[in-house]
Order: C-alpha cells, then sequence, then structure tokens
C-alpha cells in the first residue's frame, strides 16, 4: 500500500522519511518516550535513520505496519503514530507525543483520526491499544479517544528485555458510529443462577 496522508483541524499526519530523521532521533532522546515505549534505549542516531529509511516504507509496503508523523502545520513533530496488523481485520495502536507537546490533545486528534482511516480504508473491525502499566499519560489518550479499557495482560509486553503487565482496551467502528466489515455478536451477559 502506498503511504497516506491525513488532515485534522490542527494536524497533517503523514509518513516519515529521511528529512525527518533528525526530528526523530531528537524527540527519541526524551526518557519518558524511552522509558515507556520499546525503542532501543539508548537511542542512536542510526535507530532513527532506519526506522524512517526502512522500518516506516516496509511497513507501509508490505501492510504490515502503517506509520504516521504527528506534525504541526509549521512543520514541526508533534509525535508518532502507527497501527501494526495482529491479525486479520485486527490492529494495534502505538503513539507517542514530543515532551513539548504533550497534554494539548495532539495526539487524541491523531489517534481519532487514524482509527476512522483504519476503520474506512484498511477495512479493520477491532483496534487495540496497549500500553505497561503505570504509562497513565498513553491511558488517557486512549480513554479520550473512546477506547474501551479491557483488563491488564499479565506478562504480555516485553519492554527492553523485562517482561512487564499492560493495559488493554479496544475500540470498534461502532464506537464512531461506522459500520464494521464482519457481523459482530456481543457476549450477552448470563442470567440469574438457576435460570
Amino acid at each position: 500500500m502506498d503511504p497516506v496522508t491525513l488532515t485534522t483541524e490542527r494536524l497533517l499526519l503523514r509518513t516519515v522519511d529521511r528529512r525527518d530523521t533528525d526530528k526523530v532521533y531528537a524527540a527519541a532522546q526524551d526518557p519518558d518516550i524511552q522509558r515507556w515505549t520499546t525503542i532501543p534505549s539508548p537511542y542512536l542516531r542510526e535507530h532513527a535513520a532506519g526506522f524512517v529509511e526502512q522500518s516506516v516504507p516496509e511497513g507501509w509496503a508490505d501492510a504490515s505496519m502503517f506509520t504516521f508523523g504527528v506534525f504541526l502545520p509549521s512543520g514541526e513533530l508533534a509525535g508518532m503514530l502507527g497501527i501494526t496488523m495482529r491479525s486479520p481485520g485486527t490492529g494495534e495502536i502505538g503513539f507517542w507525543a514530543t515532551r513539548e507537546h504533550r497534554r494539548n490533545g495532539y495526539i487524541t486528534e491523531a489517534t481519532r483520526a487514524v482509527a476512522r482511516w483504519s476503520f474506512t480504508a484498511l477495512g479493520l473491525d477491532r483496534l487495540e491499544w496497549r500500553a505497561e502499566v503505570g504509562n497513565t499519560a498513553s491511558r488517557a489518550v486512549a480513554e479520550h479517544s473512546g477506547f474501551h479499557l479491557e483488563g491488564t495482560l499479565r506478562s504480555a509486553l516485553d519492554n527492553n528485555g523485562t517482561r512487564r503487565d499492560c493495559w488493554l482496551a479496544s475500540l470498534l467502528p461502532s464506537d464512531l458510529d461506522l459500520p464494521a466489515t464482519t457481523p459482530y455478536l456481543p457476549a450477552t451477559p448470563p442470567g440469574p443462577p438457576g435460570a
């Protein structure tokens, strides 16, 4: 699939490329990004180059990962967001914000736009969000974007060689008043005992 560009009221969401290497490298020096994401730590310039020159284009080309840089109209990088395909009809969203652009709703705005795109253009029927337990900033973005918290998965995340518990939430097309590509039959709550 060829990369796409999305726009929101305040943002331009586009793939990153060689011209963005220094921006990605500088942003990823933030200890919070290294702590809460699974990027290499320490994060070297060659990691940023490999990401923008190989990982991002390959993900779009083989439809395994759809990565967007979150840019302000000025061209400044406000964050990164990507959807990794997990199984047919299911993707997992991940994101981070640059330190100077946190707490202003940019990543929530980008998440809503990319979620809508994933349901309409990719035909996903489920979008999952996972984050290490304790990453309250990521959880706030997920909840403000409409994700429904489903629980805690024990030892489900590997962060730099250490297994960690993670929160899991999901967003369905119906949460955004969009049709699903496959019928969905929610579980029926059990009746009273003996019924």
